[in-house]
C-alpha cells in the first residue's frame, strides 16, 4: 500500500486532500490525458543528483527540468538526472517512478518549479501508477518547504 506512508502523514497534519484513482499508467502526460487534466497542472516528480546527492525537481508534467536551471538554483557543482537503478531503493513504499514530491518522508532537498506556485492546487503521483494525490499547493509548500525556483523553459504563451 504505497499510499499508506503519504497518507499517514497528510493525515497527522489535518491536510485536506483527494486522491484520484485511474486506470494503470506510467508517464504523466499519459496520466494528465487519463484524468483529462491539463499538463500542466499535474506535477511530476524527477529525481535528480545534485553533487551525487538525491534531490526533487517538480515540474508540470508537459515540461522537461532544465538541468542548467536546476544546478544554479541548487548551488550545485553538478547536476544530472538519477537513474532507476541509482533512486528506486530511495522509495521502498513507491513504485518506481511514481514517488510524491514529498523529499522530507525521503531525507530529500525539493526544488519545485515556479509556475507550480501559481495554481491553487496541486496533484501528483501518489507513489503508484493507478493513484494521484489533489491537495492545496499552500499546504503541500508548507509541509514540504520546497525551494521555488523556475526549472523549465517557458514561453509567454505557454506560461
Amino acid at each position: 500500500m504505497p499510499l499508506t506512508k503519504l497518507r499517514d502523514f497528510l493525515d497527522s497534519h489535518n491536510i485536506k486532500y483527494m486522491v484520484v484513482s485511474h486506470s494503470i499508467a506510467y508517464t504523466a502526460q499519459g496520466i494528465a490525458a487519463l484524468v483529462h487534466m491539463s499538463g500542466k497542472k499535474l506535477a511530476k516528480t524527477v529525481i535528480v543528483k545534485l553533487d551525487d546527492a538525491l534531490a526533487m525537481a517538480v515540474v508540470p508534467a508537459s515540461f522537461h527540468v532544465d538541468l542548467e536551471l536546476l544546478r544554479e538554483a541548487a548551488g550545485a557543482k553538478t547536476v544530472e538526472v538519477a537513474t532507476e537503478r541509482e533512486f528506486k531503493d530511495a522509495f521502498p513504499d513507491c513504485e518506481t517512478g511514481a514517488m510524491p514530491p514529498f523529499g522530507n518522508l525521503y531525507g530529500m532537498a525539493v526544488y519545485a518549479d515556479a509556475s507550480l506556485a501559481e495554481n491553487e492546487e496541486i496533484t501528483f503521483n501518489a507513489g503508484t501508477h493507478r493513484e494521484l494525490v489533489r491537495m492545496d499547493w499552500a499546504d503541500m509548500a508548507r509541509l514540504v518547504s520546497p525551494k521555488v525556483v523556475n526549472l523549465t523553459h517557458r514561453s509567454a504563451a505557454a506560461a
